[in-house]
């Protein structure tokens, strides 16, 4: 996963030193119109939490003084990845936050990648601009049925996508979602629901994708 070419560098950023106060931080939130801002050594190196609009002004409702350290509502401190971390690593970490440091191989402050950019690695995942439809095909948990389901499919057209999901909480069924590509029209989508159908795969929903 490339995640130099997703992050936005630090030198893009709006950051605050970690030498700065409360006040001066509220300040440049609500300049920048930002909820949270990274919070930085005094070169800028070295990431050490994020400061969020939110706990600042909680603080002020409740009495704290504004001359406080930035540093004295730092959060997210280890909520960092590396510019090598798998994707499942930045899954999982970024999956509450706005988004998450990210580091370079000497540990130093690199960027940040928000949760658009990984949205956006997810839609080019999914082809979503070379696909025509999506099938949901629901199974129980039978060996090779995901093999059975792609190798019919392929019998009428090249396969765009395929992701499976599960829920264990939900009788143990499988769906397995299908990208088609483009140049598969209405019949055939059909011809080839038929057919699953034919061997046992129920095809619970079908989305148009593009027209």
């Amino acid at each position: 996963m490339l995640i130099k070419n997703l992050c936005i560098p630090k030198a893009s950023l709006t950051t605050v030193k970690e030498s700065a106060t409360l006040k001066e931080a509220i300040e440049l939130l609500e300049e920048s119109g930002y909820r949270c801002v990274p919070i930085v050594n005094e070169t800028g190196e070295k990431f050490l939490g994020n400061i969020y609009k939110m706990h600042i002004y909680r603080h002020a409702a409740n009495g704290g003084s504004l001359n406080e350290p930035v540093t004295s509502l730092l959060k997210n401190a280890t909520k960092t990845i590396s510019v090598k971390s798998s994707f499942f690593e930045v899954f999982f970490t970024i999956k509450e936050l706005p988004y998450i440091a990210v580091l370079n191989e000497k540990g130093d402050f690199y960027g940040i990648l928000t949760h658009g950019k990984m949205l956006g690695l997810l839609e080019d995942a999914w082809n979503v601009n070379t696909t025509s439809y999506v099938l949901t095909v629901a199974t129980g948990e039978v060996p090779g049925s995901l093999t059975k389901i792609t190798k019919i499919i392929d019998r009428f057209t090249n396969i765009a996508n395929v992701i499976t999901l599960d829920n264990q909480s939900e009788d143990f069924i499988r769906r397995v979602l299908v990208s088609l590509p483009l140049n598969v029209d209405e019949n055939l989508k059909d011809e080839i629901i038929q057919h699953l159908d034919r061997k046992g795969f129920r095809v619970v929903e079908v989305e148009r994708v593009k027209k």
